[in-house]
């Protein structure tokens, strides 16, 4: 079972107790999370050793190329307490698929606030110096992406979404690749690790950083 938001309106342990209800009737197997602050999931971790309550199992974080702020506490935090980690959106929700390019119509039909990343000034430099990387390395843009997450080592999986059969065929295909350090090495030079390029619409932002009042002192 996967709770997929941090709720700020309950405490966490009353979560974590109706979690362990569950699984103790039956209900689900193991719990995940998914998008949780590294705080949230070191909290977890100790009220349910503290409590007697239930562990979290895994983790569910956006993961690519293009966002790859997790490296720096929720993989790590993840790896130390024994967590999978079942990172989704590895194509940048399609911008690392070549058919979002610079000056160019995009080929995907989202629109949309919500989509607002793909006409990210930012993400589509950085795709157009990530294009020729693979090209040159003789990889398609798909592949490069895709080993690219599965080659840290506290990722578990990659969750893919095709939406046609090619599209699956040509994600299996690539599923065994391996990265060479080279390979790895220019992508750091054009994503630096442990940064995100842009807004990614589909990664949690805390509330600190996004309610004014919580960040800012009152002026009087």
């Amino acid at each position: 079972m996967g709770y997929h938001r941090p709720d700020l309106t309950t405490d966490l342990e009353e979560t974590l107790s109706a979690l362990s209800d569950l699984v103790h009737g039956g209900k689900v197997r193991v719990v995940g999370t998914s998008r949780q602050p590294a705080t949230d999931i070191v909290e977890a971790q100790w009220l349910a050793e503290r409590r007697g309550l239930v562990r979290v199992r895994s983790e569910q974080p956006t993961y690519s190329i293009l966002n790859r702020a997790i490296e720096r506490d929720v993989l790590p935090v993840a790896e130390r307490y024994g967590l999978g980690t079942l990172v989704f959106s590895p194509l940048a929700n399609g911008m690392l698929t070549g058919r979002v390019r610079k000056d160019r119509p995009c080929e995907l039909t989202r629109s949309g606030p919500y989509f607002a990343h793909l006409t990210d000034e930012r993400r589509l430099d950085a795709v157009e110096q990530l294009v020729p990387l693979a090209e040159k390395s003789g990889l398609s843009l798909t592949h490069m992406a895709l080993a690219f997450v599965l080659a840290h080592p506290g990722v578990t999986s990659a969750i893919i979404g095709p939406r046609t059969l090619d599209q699956l065929d040509d994600l299996l295909a690539g599923a065994d690749l391996a990265l060479t350090d080279e390979i790895l090495d220019r992508i750091d030079d054009i994503v630096p690790p442990g940064t995100d390029i842009g807004d990614f619409q589909l990664s949690y932002q805390p509330p600190a950083l996004t309610i004014p009042s919580l960040r800012r002192r009152p002026a009087a």
